[in-house]
């Protein structure tokens, strides 16, 4: 199975080969280094771990940065269950060229929280009669059960706390790939707002470069005493 983590940036519009108008949604994918590979013989599941983002060090506790040893401080950690594991090894990367164009992906995410909300907004409920004897009712749920069972029954719709639901959204088009900026462009809308995080899964293989995050040039500091004579000079 393919996968990666991203996040939303913002939705705009592509025009296709036909000229045509494709409203799409543009994700920052990736590159998400492969933290931990579970296997049924230690952790009794196929899993590969995947990490995305970064955050500053002294944000993390001290077990997380051993969970994270020769690797960049990831902000987000998730686990994707995988039929095999094949020859997917920690510190790989993977990238948004596993995915091609043309192919459907599912894409889950957190919806927008609308905090508290009542019947009709929630429920979409026509609510009761402004007129005619009726007062401060207008929006009002009415009855929420008979008299006989002296109980809610469960499920009832009322008010309530509305979104931040884990949504799935399945059957997304992608459009288009960039490489250079680890973006993915997907047709029409996904879940949640700006800058939300979203899992994109797709049937298939996954493909990884064989390349550590690790495995990052460190530029030399230059000693502190030829800086002093610089200065002096």
């Amino acid at each position: 199975m393919k996968i990666i983590i991203g996040k939303k940036i913002a939705m705009t519009q592509v025009f296709s080969a036909t000229g045509e108008v494709v409203p799409v949604t543009r994700i920052s994918a990736g590159p998400c280094p492969v933290v931990q590979v579970k296997t049924k013989g230690t952790d009794n599941t196929d899993a590969i771990q995947l990490g995305f983002g970064e955050k500053k060090e002294y944000l993390i506790k001290k077990p997380q940065l051993g969970h994270l040893k020769d690797l960049s401080n990831l902000r987000d950690l998730h686990d994707f269950s995988v039929d095999k594991v094949g020859e997917v090894k920690r510190g790989d990367l993977v990238t948004v060229d596993t995915f091609v164009e043309g192919e459907r992906v599912a894409v889950v995410g957190q919806s927008k929280g609308k905090g508290f909300q009542g019947v009709v907004r929630r429920h979409h409920f026509r609510g009761g009669p402004a007129t005619h004897g009726h007062k401060d009712n207008l929006r009002a749920p009415g009855s929420i059960g008979a008299g006989g069972v002296q109980r809610v029954f469960k499920g009832m719709r009322m008010a309530g706390h509305m979104g931040a639901d884990r949504v799935t959204v399945k059957n997304l088009e992608v459009v288009k790939i960039d490489s250079v900026n680890n973006e993915l462009y997907l047709k029409g809308a996904v879940p949640g707002g700006r800058g939300g995080l979203l899992f994109i899964s797709a049937p298939g293989e996954l493909k990884v470069a064989v390349t550590k995050v690790a495995e990052v040039p460190v530029v030399a500091e230059q000693p502190a005493v030829e800086m002093v004579a610089e200065a002096q000079s």
